[in-house]
């Protein structure tokens, strides 16, 4: 770890569609309440993705370059200057998210106990709001001490680099109330719902059917606990599945139609994969004869905490979760593996390679 920090540091930026480079960006001076992260892994995410791909996720639009990443762990190598939050030489996970209550005349009202739907809410390496937010897939990064959770000493921080995934599998699980003894259905095995596999499993759910349209990531669903594996074109067995309890995280309105079609009449669906803006076209007429109660799940809050203890007891299996890691400097091929579902799961950049 670095005693002299640098005055500038490789980061993985996005310019607009199409347009993913790893470059120098300059380090500017932390602020009092801001310690220095060298980050050691970034997981990949669909928004990164979406921002390569697209120049924007769903209506978070790039008007200019921005450093990606949100799922980062790393070390502290300098504290911050109000003497907040840890030391130097702390392994670190990150909470990425900074509530706000927004603006204008009227603004927007939101329980208090739950800030992930404050209206003003930022996320690191977000184009939601203009300037826009910087992320951390960067050797060095300036991150608010609020940020920063400290890792046990005996959680490997490979392990860790999915820490902020699992916590919103953990907030969509617990929007679905007590799984114990409970039948589950999860909609979509990709590195969320494989990551809700195992976090229902470690909640007790009597039995987990997971259905994806791909064998690698049924494949990790199994690994981390899913009892009985579908492919999403089985709809006669994914209507048999009647679960009293549905994660949909797959994103689009087929998988949706699947969770309602594979829930029991009475059951929960949770809504976690974020659909594209607009009308879907889905079934509702059938949640509506079957009394489901759908349910949506967006972040996490306070759950990073207890997916670290449950990661550093060895409570919650996510090691089948990660299947590809790339020095940072080959960010592209990297992107180019997380975006092929059919091959790869998480797929990590190992920032100190």
């Amino acid at each position: 770890m670095a005693t002299t920090l640098p005055t500038s540091a490789s980061a993985v930026v996005a310019h607009g569609k199409d347009d993913l480079r790893v470059e120098s960006v300059t380090l500017r001076e932390p602020a009092a309440d801001e310690a220095v992260v060298e980050i050691a892994y970034g997981g990949i995410c669909g928004s990164d993705l979406h921002y390569w791909l697209h120049g924007a996720a769903g209506e978070s639009i790039l008007r200019d370059p921005m450093v990606l990443g949100h799922e980062v762990v790393g070390v502290v190598a300098r504290g911050a200057a109000d003497g907040t939050g840890p030391t130097v030489g702390t392994p670190v996970a990150v909470h990425p998210a900074t509530p706000g209550p927004g603006s204008g005349k009227h603004p927007a009202r939101y329980p208090a106990d739950r800030p992930n739907l404050s209206p003003g809410c930022t996320y690191l390496g977000s184009a939601a709001r203009h300037p826009h937010t910087d992320g951390a897939f960067m050797r060095y990064a300036n991150l608010p001490t609020r940020m920063l959770r400290p890792l046990p000493a005996n959680l490997p921080l490979r392990r860790a680099a999915v820490v902020e995934p699992a916590s919103v599998a953990w907030h969509a699980v617990s929007r679905a109330g007590d799984v114990h003894g409970q039948r589950a259905l999860v909609v979509g095995s990709g590195p969320i719902g494989a990551l809700a596999v195992a976090v229902l499993k470690r909640a007790g759910a009597a039995h987990i059917t997971a259905l994806d349209m791909h064998d690698v990531p049924l494949g990790i669903a199994r690994a981390v606990g899913a009892d009985t594996v579908l492919k999403a074109t089985e709809t006669d067995a994914i209507a048999a599945v009647e679960a009293d309890v549905v994660i949909e995280s797959s994103g689009n309105h087929f998988g949706l139609a699947s969770a309602i079609a594979g829930a029991v009449r009475g059951g929960r669906v949770v809504m976690v994969g974020l659909l594209p803006s607009g009308p879907q076209p889905v079934a509702i007429s059938l949640a509506i004869t079957r009394e489901l109660e759908l349910v949506g799940s967006f972040r996490f809050n306070d759950e990073i905490d207890d997916v670290i203890a449950a990661l550093a007891d060895g409570s919650l299996a996510v090691d089948p979760v990660v299947t590809h890691e790339y020095p940072a400097s080959r960010a592209l091929e990297a992107f180019e593996t997380a975006r092929d579902s059919a091959r790869s799961g998480k797929v990590l950049l190992d920032f100190g390679a």
